[in-house]
């Protein structure tokens, strides 16, 4: 796709739409094209209308490849990297299902062997793997090259779908909430986005850089409590500290498990009930480490008119993101909070593997 083109960011909206009812599309990238077909939300049927000859290859992510053990697979892909895996006969609807989600590893141990073939359409491959995870779906697919569908997409029209410029500010309103009385939510929202991500600005402007926790949606942590995770004591807390300090926001972020969506993190929990850590089971899943973007969150700083902030983290890659997407951190203020039984591995991981400073 020419880059003097503009992305149709509805088309991927449609196409989102489309992997959860389990329909194919196509990516057209800027060397080939892909018809795929989700193999988590499709079946049998689906598959023999799809791919009658039965001779269509599997796209799978680096990560999962790994855990396959596939032949002749680049050690040095990252692991939402495409792979291609030839079709055989006996891989059939079922056994797609076992090689897309490592939850029923243990169910099917025995699988293999399996052979990468060259992917040339590693554009279209890439896209549709990030497609998958912006939908919430495995990032696995059967896969015909050089194949169209009703809905055609390019990578463009991703990249447009999440431009973090494109949201703006749709309603505020005063909302006292424990901790804060005099507290102002915000709502933003971008036209083909189905998620609303929320300000919680605690206190009015003051001169000062205000003092800012990024936080990402947790359904479990935040609304049940959960004690995998440190979310929701995070959440209350920053409220608490914001209140101290007396200006301050709350960036409440639709990005839950990471970027990966609720139903992934969960298997990603699955994962863990395994013996795999948080960063294992986002990989063997087909997941980057972490595939958050915080251009979201300085795009909403921006429309709220703060440019320089104080930010209340221990993860070094918020600070990186913001200040890349133009939003100066004058201060990184610590957020520390103890551990508990159930949570004590997983952050340790965060310390030992993805370098939070604790």
């Amino acid at each position: 796709m020419s880059a003097s083109i503009p992305g149709d960011a509805h088309k991927t909206a449609l196409a989102i739409d489309a992997l959860r009812r389990g329909w194919p599309v196509a990516i057209a990238g800027a060397d080939g094209t892909l018809a795929l077909l989700p193999i988590e939300t499709a079946d049998p049927p689906r598959l023999a209308a799809f791919d009658p000859a039965a001779s269509a290859p599997l796209l799978l992510s680096a990560g999962r490849s790994a855990t396959l053990k596939l032949a002749n697979q680049l050690e040095a892909a990252a692991p939402d990297a495409p792979v291609l895996v030839e079709r055989v006969p006996w891989i059939d609807f079922a056994m797609a299902t076992a090689l897309a989600d490592p939850q029923f590893d243990l169910d099917t141990p025995m699988k293999g062997p399996f052979r990468a073939i060259h992917l040339a359409e590693t554009e279209a491959g890439a896209a549709a793997l990030r497609l998958a995870r912006i939908g919430g779906v495995l990032p696995a697919f059967f896969a015909r090259a050089g194949e169209s569908a009703a809905l055609v997409l390019t990578p463009g029209d991703i990249d447009a779908h999440e431009d973090a410029a494109r949201l703006s500010i749709a309603t505020r309103a005063h909302l006292p909430v424990v901790g804060a009385e005099d507290a102002e939510i915000v709502a933003f929202r971008t036209p083909e986005m189905p998620g609303e991500h929320i300000a919680l600005l605690i206190g009015k402007p003051d001169g000062r850089p205000p003092l800012v926790r990024l936080h990402s949606e947790c359904l479990t942590g935040d609304m049940l409590g959960s004690l995998k995770c440190d979310c929701g004591p995070q959440l209350h807390a920053a409220i608490d500290a914001i209140a101290v300090s007396r200006w301050g926001i709350v960036l409440y972020l639709r990005q839950e498990g990471r970027g990966i969506g609720l139903i992934n993190k969960l298997r990603a929990y699955a994962l863990q009930d395994q013996g795999f850590d948080t960063v294992d089971a986002n990989t063997r899943l087909g997941f980057a480490v972490d595939s958050r973007n915080f251009a979201v969150a300085a795009r909403m700083l921006a429309l709220l008119g703060q440019t320089s902030v104080r930010l209340l983290t221990n993860n070094p890659q918020k600070v990186a993101q913001l200040e890349g997407a133009g939003i100066r951190v004058v201060e990184r203020v610590p957020h520390f909070l103890p551990a508990n039984p159930h949570n004590e591995r997983y952050l340790a991981t965060k310390r030992d593997r993805t370098g939070h400073q604790f």
